[in-house]
Protein backbone atom coordinates (compact mmCIF):
# COMPACT_ATOMS: atom_id res chain seq x y z
CA UNK A 1 0.00 0.00 0.00
CA UNK A 2 2.67 2.37 1.01
CA UNK A 3 6.61 1.51 -0.42
CA UNK A 4 8.95 4.31 0.72
CA UNK A 5 13.01 3.87 -0.39
CA UNK A 6 15.69 5.72 -0.01
CA UNK A 7 13.47 8.72 0.78
CA UNK A 8 15.80 11.96 1.53
CA UNK A 9 14.96 15.74 1.67
CA UNK A 10 17.75 18.23 2.14
CA UNK A 11 17.57 21.84 2.71
CA UNK A 12 20.18 24.32 1.63
CA UNK A 13 20.72 27.03 4.08
CA UNK A 14 23.61 29.72 5.06
CA UNK A 15 25.37 27.07 7.00
CA UNK A 16 25.51 24.48 4.28
CA UNK A 17 22.62 21.63 3.19
CA UNK A 18 20.26 20.52 6.07
CA UNK A 19 18.96 16.55 5.88
CA UNK A 20 15.72 16.53 7.09
CA UNK A 21 15.45 12.86 6.02
CA UNK A 22 18.62 10.22 5.05
CA UNK A 23 17.49 7.43 3.25
CA UNK A 24 14.96 5.97 5.33
CA UNK A 25 12.97 3.11 3.78
CA UNK A 26 9.30 1.50 5.26
CA UNK A 27 6.29 -0.65 4.09
CA UNK A 28 2.65 -0.02 5.09
CA UNK A 29 0.16 -2.36 4.27
CA UNK A 30 -3.48 -2.45 4.38
CA UNK A 31 -4.91 -3.01 8.27
CA UNK A 32 -2.48 -2.35 9.47
CA UNK A 33 -1.63 1.26 12.03
CA UNK A 34 2.10 2.01 11.18
CA UNK A 35 4.27 4.32 13.51
CA UNK A 36 6.71 6.85 13.21
CA UNK A 37 7.61 7.38 16.82
CA UNK A 38 10.25 10.39 17.45
CA UNK A 39 11.31 13.49 19.55
CA UNK A 40 10.69 16.86 17.68
CA UNK A 41 12.76 17.58 14.44
CA UNK A 42 13.02 13.29 14.15
CA UNK A 43 11.97 14.19 10.12
CA UNK A 44 8.35 12.54 10.99
CA UNK A 45 6.77 15.68 9.75
CA UNK A 46 8.55 15.52 6.53
CA UNK A 47 7.92 12.08 5.86
CA UNK A 48 4.35 12.86 6.13
CA UNK A 49 4.85 15.69 3.97
CA UNK A 50 6.29 14.24 0.83
CA UNK A 51 4.01 11.05 0.91
CA UNK A 52 0.93 13.53 1.23
CA UNK A 53 2.79 15.53 -1.86
CA UNK A 54 3.31 18.47 -0.06
CA UNK A 55 7.15 18.36 -0.37
CA UNK A 56 9.28 16.57 -3.19
CA UNK A 57 11.49 14.30 -2.08
CA UNK A 58 15.58 15.49 -2.83
CA UNK A 59 16.30 11.53 -3.95
CA UNK A 60 14.65 8.37 -3.43
CA UNK A 61 11.33 6.89 -4.29
CA UNK A 62 7.44 6.63 -2.58
CA UNK A 63 4.41 5.14 -3.73
CA UNK A 64 0.94 5.30 -1.99
CA UNK A 65 -1.60 2.16 -3.00
CA UNK A 66 0.82 1.99 -6.61
CA UNK A 67 1.04 5.53 -7.47
CA UNK A 68 4.21 7.55 -6.86
CA UNK A 69 4.54 10.43 -5.34
CA UNK A 70 6.24 12.69 -7.11
CA UNK A 71 4.75 11.60 -10.49
CA UNK A 72 1.14 11.17 -9.89
CA UNK A 73 0.41 13.63 -7.12
CA UNK A 74 -3.14 14.01 -8.15
CA UNK A 75 -3.97 10.50 -8.10
CA UNK A 76 -1.97 9.73 -4.70
CA UNK A 77 -3.62 12.88 -2.84
CA UNK A 78 -7.58 10.79 -3.77
CA UNK A 79 -5.50 7.77 -1.90
CA UNK A 80 -4.76 9.66 1.31
CA UNK A 81 -6.28 11.45 4.09
CA UNK A 82 -4.63 13.60 6.13
CA UNK A 83 -5.39 14.85 9.84
CA UNK A 84 -3.42 16.99 12.74
CA UNK A 85 -3.68 19.62 14.87
CA UNK A 86 -2.40 22.10 12.87
CA UNK A 87 -4.60 21.61 10.02
CA UNK A 88 -6.56 25.29 9.96
CA UNK A 89 -10.36 25.98 10.35
CA UNK A 90 -12.45 28.27 8.16
CA UNK A 91 -13.73 30.17 10.92
CA UNK A 92 -16.82 31.22 8.76
CA UNK A 93 -17.99 28.39 7.67
CA UNK A 94 -19.78 25.40 9.41
CA UNK A 95 -19.02 22.12 10.44
CA UNK A 96 -21.07 20.57 7.57
CA UNK A 97 -20.03 23.10 4.90
CA UNK A 98 -16.54 22.32 5.42
CA UNK A 99 -16.97 18.57 4.99
CA UNK A 100 -18.99 19.00 1.96
CA UNK A 101 -16.69 21.60 0.65
CA UNK A 102 -14.02 19.18 1.08
CA UNK A 103 -15.95 16.58 -0.92
CA UNK A 104 -16.74 18.54 -3.70
CA UNK A 105 -12.84 19.20 -3.68
CA UNK A 106 -12.59 15.29 -4.80
CA UNK A 107 -15.24 15.93 -7.27
CA UNK A 108 -18.02 13.65 -4.85
CA UNK A 109 -20.99 13.43 -6.67
CA UNK A 110 -23.66 15.40 -4.75
CA UNK A 111 -25.76 12.06 -3.85
CA UNK A 112 -22.68 10.54 -2.84
CA UNK A 113 -21.35 13.10 -1.39
CA UNK A 114 -24.89 13.29 0.92
CA UNK A 115 -24.81 9.59 2.00
CA UNK A 116 -20.59 9.68 2.98
CA UNK A 117 -21.75 13.34 4.90
CA UNK A 118 -24.50 11.74 6.94
CA UNK A 119 -22.85 8.56 7.96
CA UNK A 120 -19.75 10.07 9.12
CA UNK A 121 -21.92 13.16 11.21
CA UNK A 122 -23.37 10.03 12.51
CA UNK A 123 -20.14 8.22 13.28
CA UNK A 124 -18.38 10.72 14.55
CA UNK A 125 -21.48 12.22 16.80
CA UNK A 126 -21.19 15.42 15.10
CA UNK A 127 -24.67 15.73 14.37
CA UNK A 128 -25.02 19.13 16.79
CA UNK A 129 -22.14 20.53 15.21
CA UNK A 130 -23.78 20.83 11.87
CA UNK A 131 -24.10 24.22 12.17
CA UNK A 132 -21.63 25.53 14.48
CA UNK A 133 -18.91 28.10 12.49
CA UNK A 134 -15.73 27.45 12.62
CA UNK A 135 -14.67 30.18 14.94
CA UNK A 136 -16.83 28.74 17.10
CA UNK A 137 -15.81 25.77 17.73
CA UNK A 138 -13.53 24.06 20.89
CA UNK A 139 -10.77 21.96 20.02
CA UNK A 140 -12.11 18.97 20.18
CA UNK A 141 -14.89 19.57 17.42
CA UNK A 142 -12.62 20.52 15.34
CA UNK A 143 -10.28 17.72 15.34
CA UNK A 144 -13.35 15.82 14.35
CA UNK A 145 -14.12 18.07 11.55
CA UNK A 146 -10.95 17.16 10.38
CA UNK A 147 -11.09 13.61 10.70
CA UNK A 148 -14.31 14.04 8.92
CA UNK A 149 -12.84 15.63 5.88
CA UNK A 150 -9.84 13.36 5.68
CA UNK A 151 -12.01 10.88 5.49
CA UNK A 152 -15.21 12.48 3.05
CA UNK A 153 -13.86 10.49 0.27
CA UNK A 154 -13.34 7.42 1.54
CA UNK A 155 -9.75 6.96 0.74
CA UNK A 156 -7.56 3.57 1.38
CA UNK A 157 -4.47 5.70 3.29
CA UNK A 158 -4.94 7.83 6.49
CA UNK A 159 -2.35 9.92 7.49
CA UNK A 160 -2.42 10.74 11.34
CA UNK A 161 0.32 13.41 12.39
CA UNK A 162 0.54 13.72 16.00
CA UNK A 163 -3.44 14.29 15.61
CA UNK A 164 -3.40 13.77 19.42
CA UNK A 165 -1.51 16.95 20.53
CA UNK A 166 -3.02 19.52 22.55
CA UNK A 167 -6.58 17.22 22.93
CA UNK A 168 -7.92 17.03 26.21
CA UNK A 169 -7.81 13.07 27.28
CA UNK A 170 -11.71 12.41 26.27
CA UNK A 171 -10.85 13.39 22.81
CA UNK A 172 -7.59 12.16 22.30
CA UNK A 173 -9.35 8.72 23.21
CA UNK A 174 -11.88 9.43 20.53
CA UNK A 175 -9.19 9.85 18.45
CA UNK A 176 -7.50 6.76 19.08
CA UNK A 177 -10.46 4.72 19.06
CA UNK A 178 -11.33 6.28 15.59
CA UNK A 179 -7.83 5.33 14.53
CA UNK A 180 -8.39 1.50 15.71
CA UNK A 181 -11.96 1.12 13.87
CA UNK A 182 -10.55 2.39 10.78
CA UNK A 183 -7.53 -0.09 10.98
CA UNK A 184 -10.45 -2.97 11.51
CA UNK A 185 -12.19 -1.93 8.54
CA UNK A 186 -8.86 -2.37 6.64
CA UNK A 187 -7.64 0.91 6.14
CA UNK A 188 -3.91 1.36 6.09
CA UNK A 189 -2.72 4.27 8.53
CA UNK A 190 0.42 6.23 9.31
CA UNK A 191 0.22 6.95 12.71
CA UNK A 192 3.05 9.67 13.88
CA UNK A 193 3.51 10.38 17.25
CA UNK A 194 5.83 11.24 20.49
CA UNK A 195 3.52 9.59 23.05
CA UNK A 196 4.67 5.91 24.11
CA UNK A 197 1.58 5.24 25.21
CA UNK A 198 -0.10 5.91 22.01
CA UNK A 199 2.38 3.97 20.35
CA UNK A 200 1.94 1.02 22.22
CA UNK A 201 -1.97 0.78 22.23
CA UNK A 202 -2.25 0.96 18.59
CA UNK A 203 0.86 0.82 16.21
CA UNK A 204 1.77 -3.01 14.46
CA UNK A 205 4.86 -1.87 13.22
CA UNK A 206 7.01 1.02 14.40
CA UNK A 207 9.74 2.95 13.07
CA UNK A 208 11.86 5.25 15.56
CA UNK A 209 13.71 8.40 14.09
CA UNK A 210 15.78 10.67 15.02
CA UNK A 211 18.12 13.11 13.02
CA UNK A 212 16.03 12.18 9.65
CA UNK A 213 16.97 8.77 9.95
CA UNK A 214 15.49 5.42 10.92
CA UNK A 215 17.30 3.93 13.91
CA UNK A 216 15.29 0.71 13.94
CA UNK A 217 11.93 -1.02 12.27
CA UNK A 218 9.83 -4.02 13.49
CA UNK A 219 6.94 -5.50 14.99
CA UNK A 220 6.87 -4.12 19.12
CA UNK A 221 7.94 -7.78 20.05
CA UNK A 222 10.50 -7.93 17.37
CA UNK A 223 11.75 -4.91 18.72
CA UNK A 224 11.72 -5.69 22.25
CA UNK A 225 13.56 -8.95 21.26
CA UNK A 226 16.31 -6.91 19.00
CA UNK A 227 17.30 -4.42 21.59
CA UNK A 228 16.25 -6.68 25.12
CA UNK A 229 14.44 -4.20 26.24
CA UNK A 230 10.21 -4.59 26.98
CA UNK A 231 9.71 -1.13 27.92
CA UNK A 232 9.51 1.07 25.14
CA UNK A 233 9.76 4.39 26.49
CA UNK A 234 13.48 2.62 27.94
CA UNK A 235 14.16 1.28 24.13
CA UNK A 236 13.13 4.65 22.86
CA UNK A 237 15.33 6.88 25.25
CA UNK A 238 18.53 4.05 25.03
CA UNK A 239 18.20 4.77 21.32
CA UNK A 240 17.73 8.81 21.03
CA UNK A 241 20.55 8.89 23.31
CA UNK A 242 22.79 6.28 21.15
CA UNK A 243 22.17 8.07 18.30
CA UNK A 244 22.85 11.72 19.93
CA UNK A 245 25.95 10.78 21.52
CA UNK A 246 26.79 9.81 17.80
CA UNK A 247 26.27 12.91 16.18
CA UNK A 248 27.75 14.82 18.97
CA UNK A 249 31.02 12.50 18.20
CA UNK A 250 30.77 13.10 14.36
CA UNK A 251 30.19 16.92 15.03
CA UNK A 252 33.19 17.10 17.15
CA UNK A 253 35.53 15.51 15.03
CA UNK A 254 34.59 17.01 11.63
CA UNK A 255 35.06 20.24 13.81
CA UNK A 256 38.30 18.90 14.67
CA UNK A 257 39.80 18.66 11.20
CA UNK A 258 38.53 21.44 10.21
CA UNK A 259 40.31 23.29 12.74
CA UNK A 260 44.06 21.57 12.02
CA UNK A 261 43.34 22.12 7.91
Amino acid sequence: MIHVRGLTKTYRDLAGDFVALDEISFDAMPGQVYGLLGPNGAGKTTALRILSTVLKPTAGTASVNGFEVSDNPRQVRHQIGFVSTNTAIYDRMTAWEMVQYFGQLYGMEADYLQIQMESLFERFQMNELRNTLGSKMSTGMRQKVNIARAMIHNPPVLIFDEATLGLDILVARQVLSTVEQLRDHGKCIIFSSHIMSEVGRLCDRVAIMNRGKILTEGTLDELAAKHQEDDLEEMFYQLISASEAEHHLSDAQEKTKTAAV
